[in-house]
């Protein structure tokens, strides 16, 4: 697990999400973890799919992991996971990939698309 770099990107209203990568093949693979887990739960995922020839991504989501917690949990939407997703991807320069996520498949896909 050496291997696995981290980094963190700030999105738009000062959060800064962590996250973490593998691998460096030009096809992305995003891993979203599901709730309440973190990035580390794809760690071997990961690892096979960077093997495989696949740069490989997994965002810890705001308030989760070593990510920034919302500024108003209270006020905390999927809109701003979707936003905050999207702020990953545009930050690593990545304009398509293969996501494998948990628990917000369908909702996470039609937000996206819509974008």
């Amino acid at each position: 697990m050496d291997q696995i770099q981290h980094k963190f990107i700030q999105v738009d209203d000062g959060v800064k999400l962590h996250v973490a990568e593998i691998g460096s093949g030009p096809s992305v693979v995003l891993f979203l973890h599901g709730f309440p887990e973190i990035w580390y739960s794809w760690r071997h995922q990961m690892i096979a799919v960077a093997k495989a020839g696949y740069r490989a991504i997994a965002p810890d989501y705001r308030g989760y992991g070593l990510s920034d917690p919302p500024p108003e949990p209270q006020k905390a939407n999927f809109a701003d996971f979707i936003t905050d997703v999207l702020a990953v991807l545009d930050a690593l320069s990545i304009p398509k990939l293969w996501d494998v996520n948990r628990d917000i498949q369908i909702v996470y896909r039609c937000c996206v698309m819509i974008h």
